[in-house]
């Protein structure tokens, strides 16, 4: 017989307990954030579901078809510069998306907060968010939109402290921290990203997905 030291069951043990233990101190922290938004805490685990499943939908908005000449030898070139022949064109198709568990879901809940909440200072902490995320995005070729996390959701709750006093500062950061995000790196650069990604953008997806997150987390630390 096989015998295992105690330390390497216990660890074995622990690695089968763990997605548990994560999971109940997931639901803790967003039953807090989502009272501290002004719902009931029962309302936390269907967010949380909602969230998790709409990440991986996006509902298309429109679609963008440009013409994209293909890279000639250099007989085709020639024949292109010096004789006027056009050069073989491919059809290039965009559709820009909104991904619901990082755009949709995060925007609603931030538009709530608009008859909660002093409606200047939202719209103070989400412009100057805005900014902010503009100048931080980076446009990625085939990638997308690629941004620190920690950017927008520090932003967010620095700017709630100081316009709000620290009075009723969390559903602001939060509220202030979504609209500014998807606004100053996803709408802000749509038509850069179309020129250069072809395929599915997805509005509030890839890395701007895990800022909107650290929003309401940072969110959850202001009193």
């Amino acid at each position: 017989m096989i015998y295992l030291p105690v330390t390497l069951l216990l660890f074995l043990l622990f690695l089968l307990i763990f997605p548990f233990i994560w999971l109940a101190i997931t639901i803790d922290v967003v039953e807090v954030a989502v009272a501290k938004l002004g719902f009931s805490p029962g309302f936390a685990l269907f967010l949380l579901a909602a969230v998790i499943l709409g990440s991986t939908i996006n509902i298309p908005l429109y679609e963008r078809v440009s013409q994209v000449s293909i890279m000639p030898d250099l007989t085709k070139l020639w024949m292109a510069r010096f004789w006027g022949i056009p050069l073989q064109k491919i059809e290039r198709k965009t559709i820009v998306a909104l991904n619901v568990g990082g755009g949709l879901i995060p925007t609603l809940l931030a538009l709530y907060e608009f008859t909660r909440s002093d409606p200047l200072i939202l719209l103070g902490v989400s412009a100057i968010v805005t900014v902010v995320s503009y100048y931080s995005a980076q446009i990625v070729p085939g990638i997308g939109i690629q941004m620190n996390a920690l950017v927008a959701p520090l932003t967010a709750a620095m700017a709630s402290l100081l316009l709000t006093g620290g009075y009723g500062a969390a559903p602001i950061a939060f509220a202030g921290g979504v609209l500014g995000t998807l606004i100053g790196a996803d709408l802000l650069h749509l038509r850069e990203i179309e020129r250069m990604s072809p395929g599915v953008l997805s509005i509030g997806g890839a890395g701007v997905f895990d800022g909107i997150a650290l929003c309401g987390l940072f969110a959850l630390l202001l009193t």
